[in-house]
């Protein structure tokens, strides 16, 4: 239990910022699975479409220090990776 007031408040704060990170860490995880479920079922314009969206979130949630920058660019590449990988092999 926090002693002083500060103390009590950086502990509401941390808590309230932590709910709000998991739910936003919980968010990319669903899109990203949905991207994937998309890709598998060969929705690609859904699949395109999603991605759009992960990544503005991958974005937001780096400059929010919620995930490393390092982390965002290494999950957009994977995922445009798996969207062009039925691409070439229907080229092939």
């Amino acid at each position: 239990m926090p002693h002083t007031a500060s103390a009590a408040k950086r502990l509401r704060q941390s808590l309230e910022r932590r709910t709000r990170n998991k739910m936003r860490v919980t968010q990319l995880q669903t899109i990203s699975k949905k991207i994937q479920r998309a890709v598998k079922d060969g929705k690609k314009d859904e699949a395109q479409s999603l991605y759009r969206d992960l990544s503005q979130r991958l974005d937001q949630a780096a400059s929010a220090n919620v995930i490393h920058k390092n982390h965002a660019a290494r999950a957009k590449s994977r995922m445009a990776k798996q969207l062009s990988a039925p691409a070439a092999k229907a080229k092939a």
